[in-house]
């Protein structure tokens, strides 16, 4: 079937009057997809593609109650995730909402879940990426306004800049310029960054410890502890190892900065499922997802959500 390796090129070569009929092809071959992955993973499966922002958390909540509380389904979730980012606010609340409804979550990353993205996924039991995908790290981001205008700048390189002026000032290095730069910001504003920063770093040490290492109860690779139980404080200081890790903007020198499944298991020595190692899994990911993130560019969607039951689309 062409569906799958050729979306862009089926839709763009027919006129309006045949896009109906394209709608439903491309809707069935989506919906049969997610039915066999559904089987593969042995859970339900959803799909999210967008920003993590607190306006989508109702629609969000909706789709997953109808998922949810549908005959047959399971006590699993598998979501599928694709983001640039957000906020991690709103990532905690995406969390209690499928926490609500059911009791085992895991994450399948075919492309890349960044920042807020990143945060979200580190709340799965279960991970799973393969070589050509990526998180990031999960420096926050911050809106800064000027004049009429605002952009959003990571908040750590905010906050290091004002170290490095503060320290500037102490030696009595600091240039009239970087003085007036200093003096124009508020206190509260840089309260907020840390806030932001510290609630980044919350998130992680409390989701991998409760739900990601909650099956690690022995430990195997360190050769002093090897077969030796695992302890909650040793649980809590690899979740807190990770969170400051992937939280390093020094460490990384860009938000934007892709992780690759490499990185994340011999840096951070995060275990990460690797669905390639499965053809089947992998082939059915790949033209699920595929055709859905083409599907929605073409219908010029910046969000949608999809499962076998129910499209945003």
């Amino acid at each position: 079937m062409l569906v799958g390796k050729h979306v862009k090129w089926i839709l763009g070569g027919f006129n309006v009057a045949t896009y109906h009929l394209l709608d439903s092809t491309v809707a069935a071959f989506l919906a049969e997809k997610a039915a066999k992955l559904e089987a593969s993973f042995e859970a339900d499966v959803a799909t999210f593609i967008g920003p993590i922002h607190d306006a989508l958390l109702r629609e969000f909540r909706d789709f997953i109650e109808h998922l949810a509380n549908r005959p047959g389904r399971r006590r699993r979730l598998a979501m599928f995730l694709q983001t640039d980012g957000g906020s991690a606010e709103a990532a905690e609340k995406m969390v209690e909402i499928m926490r609500h409804h059911y009791d085992e979550l895991w994450f399948v990353v075919p492309d890349a879940a960044m920042s807020a993205g990143t945060i979200l996924v580190m709340s799965g039991d279960r991970i799973w990426m393969d070589y050509s995908s990526s998180l990031g790290p999960i420096d926050p981001q911050v809106q800064v306004h000027d004049g009429d205008s605002h952009q959003f700048v990571p908040a750590l390189g905010f906050l290091d800049k004002m170290n490095e002026l503060i320290t500037k000032s102490l030696a009595g290095t600091l240039s009239d310029a970087e003085f007036a730069l200093l003096s124009r910001q508020h206190l509260g504003t840089i309260r907020a960054y840390e806030q932001a920063r510290d609630l980044s770093i919350h998130f992680l040490k409390k989701w991998l410890v409760e739900y990601k290492f909650k099956d690690w109860t022995v430990h195997r690779t360190d050769p002093l502890k090897k077969g030796q139980p695992v302890t909650v404080e040793e649980k809590q200081e690899r979740a807190e190892e990770i969170a400051k890790k992937l939280n390093d903007n020094k460490l990384w020198l860009s938000h934007g900065r892709y992780l690759g499944m490499k990185t994340l298991t011999n840096d951070l020595r995060l275990e990460i499922d690797d669905f390639q190692a499965d053809a089947e899994k992998h082939s059915l990911i790949r033209e699920y997802y595929d055709t859905l993130f083409e599907y929605a560019q073409r219908m010029k969607q910046v969000y949608c959500m999809h499962s076998a039951y129910r499209s945003t689309l």
